[in-house]
């Protein structure tokens, strides 16, 4: 018998493409990573570098039908999930599988209360009594710190600020009690102070149910505070993946470096942060080698003409650079581009 994966989630050369009037769009290119249960993993990168796309993919919600997987594998709990027909699909969204968007703005319906928002997945996908799932509502909005639950239920969106309608929508996610949730810039349109509090609300509820998270955020600080494991996306690929600690202390790839290199720090004068220059390449027709060397500063003859091999820099430590390999001393360096 062949044994069981200990891995929730498994995503293998994963690809993704839109049809635009423009031509084809190749979104996600060859993308994998996988993830246990009760781990965070943090999908990072600049806005347009594939993260959301890819986890909008995962949840089987790209937009039909010009979104279209090309390629690869998306298993849920040993479950390929590309082949479900759209009503099995249904049953792991939500309840296996639940994500949290990023405007709390605009993720409740303003028309209805807070209680029918809640209730509405778990009575239809659980099959539970309204009286229950009236219950159940309760004890989330308890769970994400919103107090006199009974009263809330019966309030709507617009009588709620920012970061209680935001603590509403992580509410949502969880009520099926998800084995993994997907988190898409949950913070972004929140002020600071309210993003620490739903930064330690996802702590806090992770060590309550050990539920499994996918971070995707181009903010490091929110990686630095929420992440177990961190995978670096540019257009369309991860060219970084490790622990946290390799991602921030031990980073290997250029493109990794500069996003380190352009964050406010409080121990570095502000004077000395290094913008990107440049932009991210055209994906109506991805180049044909490393698709950061023209903003690279170690960029090299092969990097403009071959895609970067993986390079592992310890066991769980994966670089895609032809810096790492051991073929790069023999290769003639370019001149530097920046």
């Amino acid at each position: 018998m062949a044994k069981q994966s200990d891995k929730l989630l498994e995503v293998n050369n994963l690809h993704v493409s839109f049809k635009t009037h423009g031509g084809e769009v190749h979104a996600v290119r060859g993308v994998a990573f996988d993830i246990k249960q009760g781990e965070t993993l943090a999908i990072v990168g600049e806005s347009g570098c594939g993260k959301s796309v890819t986890s909008l993919a995962v949840m089987g919600l790209l937009p039909k039908p010009n979104g279209k997987i090309i390629d690869g594998s998306i298993r849920f709990k040993g479950t390929e999930m590309t082949t479900l027909t759209p009503k099995k699909m249904r049953r792991i969204q939500g309840v296996n599988v639940s994500m949290i968007f990023q405007d709390p703005m605009t993720a409740l319906n303003p028309t209805l209360t807070i209680g029918s928002q809640l209730t509405e997945g778990i009575i239809h996908q659980k099959k539970v009594s309204r009286k229950e799932a009236h219950q159940k509502a309760i004890e989330m909005l308890h769970m994400v710190g919103l107090s006199n639950g009974e009263q809330r239920m019966k309030q709507y969106p617009y009588q709620f600020s920012g970061g209680m309608r935001q603590r509403i929508v992580i509410a949502m996610a969880l009520i099926c009690e998800p084995d993994l949730i997907i988190a898409d810039e949950p913070t972004t349109a929140l002020d600071v102070t309210i993003q620490a509090q739903i930064l330690e609300l996802f702590d806090h509820i992770q060590e309550e149910t050990g539920v499994s998270m996918i971070m995707i955020t181009h903010d490091l600080g929110v990686v630095a505070k929420t992440a177990d494991r961190v995978a670096v996306m540019y257009a369309g690929k991860i060219v970084e993946m490790g622990s946290k600690r390799d991602i921030f202390y031990r980073a290997k790839h250029p493109y990794t470096q500069a996003l380190l290199n352009a964050i406010v720090r409080v121990d570095i004068p502000a004077d000395t942060l290094k913008p990107i220059e440049g932009a991210p390449p055209d994906l109506f027709a991805p180049p044909d080698g490393c698709a950061f060397c023209e903003r690279c500063p170690f960029a090299m003859e092969v990097c403009q003409h071959v895609q970067p091999p993986t390079s592992m820099v310890d066991e769980n430590h994966a670089v895609d650079c032809w810096l790492l390999d051991k073929r790069a001393d023999t290769i003639r360096q370019k001149v530097e581009i920046l």
